[in-house]
């Protein structure tokens, strides 16, 4: 090659422009962790519901919508855990390839728990004037986390399911950004041993935990349960906006004593005078537990921070003297 063909060659390289960084977007934290995990070293996700926001009420503000038209990549669960998605994704641009993970190979579902000792979050139980609570609208589909005959949302509760769609996410990631591909595929090997060791770690923590029964506000966390070998006896389904009226309240203290529940657990949103009130004049002790990552910081480290928070309340309550 000349001197001028060479000359030439290196100005062309040098005004080529650089491949776009990738663009993505995700919901919750413990899904916007294993994205971030698989990605590291590429680029940093854009995630959604940030702080101690639900899913469930989350309203998409004009800096997310901006976000979310100009991203490549849209990761979310389900429809029905975050049901914002659903019309925002009916009017992204078709540049905007929407993932949604429950649906990812391999990933386990569990029906909604039925029977006496779980209520169901609906206008059955939370809705009109005797209980005083407050009930969400939600839809009838496949991974509504509350509606009867459908199937748990709470897939990433899990690491088995995080191990399916931290696998689906490269896989997708890859096809996005091809230059990236052999990070993306080293990262999610990397990320698929740390969620092994974190079961392994979780499942020794917890085995003395096995056949303690305990109670939830919110049947959220069976996923988990199942996992590491627990079972919760119930569910109490109490909003966090509404305070229960007397009645319900006696409801709950009845049904907390036949259930014999050594604990009962409510999550960060709920006041803890309406904890303190649910449990008066019960022998079950008080504890919280986070599904979503409300009080947890975001980052690649929040999806491990969450299960060893889980598994740290739970023991914290019940095993505690008395």
């Amino acid at each position: 090659m000349g001197p001028i063909l060479a000359a030439g060659l290196a100005v062309a390289l040098a005004a080529a422009p650089a491949q776009a960084e990738v663009k993505v977007a995700v919901t919750i934290k413990p899904i916007h962790a294993l994205v971030s995990q698989v990605m590291e070293g590429v680029a940093t996700p854009t995630l959604l519901v940030q702080g101690a926001a639900s899913p469930h009420t989350y309203a998409l503000k004009p800096s997310d919508a901006a976000a979310l038209h100009h991203a490549d990549v849209f990761f979310r669960v389900s429809e029905n855990v975050e049901p914002f998605t659903r019309k925002i994704v009916e009017a992204l641009p078709s540049s905007v390839r929407t993932v949604t993970l429950a649906d990812a190979p391999g990933v386990t579902h569990l029906p909604i728990r039925t029977g006496e000792t779980f209520e169901l979050h609906d206008h059955a139980h939370e809705g009109g004037t005797d209980d005083g609570d407050h009930a969400h609208d939600h839809d009838d589909h496949d991974y509504d986390d509350h509606a009867p005959g459908t199937t748990d949302g709470h897939v990433w509760l899990d690491p088995e399911n995080a191990r399916k769609m931290v696998a689906e996410i490269a896989r997708v990631l890859a096809e996005a950004s091809p230059a990236d591909a052999e990070t993306f595929k080293a990262n999610a090997a990397r990320t698929d041993v740390a969620l092994a060791a974190l079961e392994t770690e979780i499942t020794g923590d917890l085995a003395p935990l096995k056949g303690m029964p305990f109670v939830v506000f919110h049947d959220a966390f069976q996923y988990f349960e199942q996992r590491f070998g627990l079972a919760a006896v119930g569910s109490i389904t109490v909003s966090p906006e509404h305070k229960p009226s007397a009645k319900r309240l006696t409801e709950i203290r009845r049904k907390l004593a036949s259930l014999k529940a050594a604990c009962v657990f409510s999550e960060p949103q709920f006041q803890a005078k309406l904890v303190a009130a649910v449990t008066e004049g019960t022998t079950a002790r008080a504890g919280t537990l986070d599904p979503e990552g409300a009080l947890v910081e975001p980052g690649p480290a929040a999806y491990a921070t969450l299960l060893r928070n889980l598994a740290s309340g739970l023991k914290s309550c019940l095993l505690a003297p008395g």
